[in-house]
């Protein structure tokens, strides 16, 4: 039995028409298709209610790879000696393990997400990774606004000078972590049992589609490209116009990586995968698009367009297709792998539990309750299949919403249903709770820059 895990970044669930039956997200931006994951979804038991426990990429790729929670006391920080991860578990069962990947976190000095694996390829480029030093060939002023610090104009540079000389869509990042997935997934056809881990960057900003994809932003926009949105209240410093352009850019990338994966799942027919493999396909976490008002992720942006994720888990031959309203959270997803392999043996130490009765179509429960946030940061969301309870620091009200009623996130209900909170609160305790005022530190962003993280204000300077 080979195993495949396929990880988007920041694609959020309602940009897969699969789940959202191709309704329009925002009201002047066009749905988003992804005819190829729709399809790949309809033979799949399609999770609509996954989660991250702790945030963002790096915490949650080691929750995926270990088992192990990371929100109460583990924030961005490379594998440690003494993480075992699926790649050293499984390649001691006689897999051959592979690794291809354009998140440039990964392959930051010290990392060692890549340990236990036997391949590994990087594609490099992405965002701000130091692969160019030499000045872009395109003007700045194209690509910002008037509002845009040199920080800012810093970053959006540095991904310009890396993409300067893309001339074609095989050009493009997903593009590339597809083609060399294929060519992985074909050389190593001959080996008895294979597991592959296809972690895409993409459609983490910055959000540069193709012109063939590029047909989701308005095309009497006349205002700057800008691929990188910043932070903090939107309308502070985008207009109304550049908001629903860049929203647009961001339909335009997951339609262009939805494209790109097609490639793969044909392949994976084509060579016959599909008769034979466990196939995950996932996301890290959503992106917030001003939904709530800010681009971006974020410690106190803890609503459905950040945590409600694509999660489609398709069995041998397609076998048990279905959606399903269980509740998972990220550390069960390797418990549920050996399970589902006959190595549960190996889970005994793992946070996670095993999910594969929901697989097999014995039941559509398995959490009762999930909580998530940042290590870093004083908000907490813990959430049920109905309700949301957003836990905010001393002097800000808290928030609840019903899931089902007021998907956006609306309706603030804490003053009317305040028994609901006190439920969810009373099934997490203080453990997993940071307390105002008493983490000042040093600490490194979701990108890594080392800054002063100010747990009463939830930002980094």
């Amino acid at each position: 039995m080979n195993v495949i895990v396929i990880v988007l970044d920041s694609f959020r669930q309602d940009h897969i028409s699969f789940y959202n039956q191709g309704k329009p997200v925002f009201r002047d931006v066009k749905p988003c298709k992804t005819p190829n994951i729709d399809k790949f979804a309809r033979e799949c038991i399609v999770f609509e209610n996954a989660y991250p426990s702790g945030l963002p990429t790096i915490p949650v790729r080691c929750e995926l790879m270990t088992g192990q929670d990371t929100l109460p006391f583990r924030p961005w920080e490379p594998l440690s000696p003494r993480d075992i991860t699926i790649a050293e578990i499984l390649g001691r069962e006689g897999y051959v393990c592979g690794l291809i990947s354009d998140t440039y976190h990964y392959r930051a000095p010290g990392m060692n997400f890549h340990r236990g694996f036997h391949a590994y390829r990087w594609i490099r480029g992405q965002e701000y990774d130091p692969y160019n030093s030499n000045p872009s060939r395109r003007r700045i002023e194209d690509y910002v606004n008037e509002n845009y610090p040199e920080v800012w104009r810093r970053r959006v540079h540095q991904f310009l000078a890396n993409t300067d000389d893309f001339k074609s869509e095989e050009d493009w990042f997903p593009a590339k972590v597809v083609s060399e997935a294929i060519e992985w997934l074909k050389k190593n056809r001959v080996h008895e049992k294979i597991f592959l881990w296809i972690d895409s960057f993409d459609p983490h900003e910055p959000w540069d589609p193709p012109e063939r994809f590029d047909t989701y932003t308005d095309p009497n926009y006349d205002g700057p490209r800008l691929i990188m949105p910043m932070g903090g209240k939107a309308s502070d410093w985008a207009t109304e116009e550049q908001i629903r352009y860049i929203r647009g850019l961001y339909a335009g990338e997951a339609a262009f990586v939805d494209h790109c994966f097609g490639r793969l799942f044909e392949t994976l027919e084509d060579l016959g995968y599909y008769d034979d493999s466990l196939i995950i396909l996932l996301a890290d976490h959503g992106h917030p698009l001003a939904d709530h008002g800010k681009f971006l992720k974020g410690t106190d942006r803890m609503y459905n367009e950040l945590l409600k994720i694509p999660f489609m888990v398709r069995l041998p031959g397609g076998e048990k297709a279905r959606r399903t309203k269980a509740l998972v959270q990220f550390p069960d997803v390797l418990p549920t792998i050996l399970d589902f392999l006959g190595l549960k043996n190996n889970t005994h130490s793992m946070h996670g539990r095993s999910f594969l009765p929901v697989l097999m179509g014995e039941t559509d429960e398995h959490r009762k309750a999930i909580i998530t946030g940042y290590h870093e940061g004083i908000d907490r969301c813990i959430r049920d299949v109905e309700w949301s309870y957003i836990q905010r620091p001393e002097g800000e009200k808290d928030e609840l919403y019903n899931l089902i009623k007021d998907p956006k996130e609306q309706n603030n209900l804490i003053d009317e249903r305040p028994e609901e909170a006190k439920r969810l609160s009373s099934m997490f305790g203080s453990y997993f709770r940071r307390i105002k005022g008493k983490v000042i530190g040093k600490v490194s962003n979701q990108r890594g820059i080392q800054g002063k993280y100010e747990v009463a204000s939830g930002t980094i300077k």
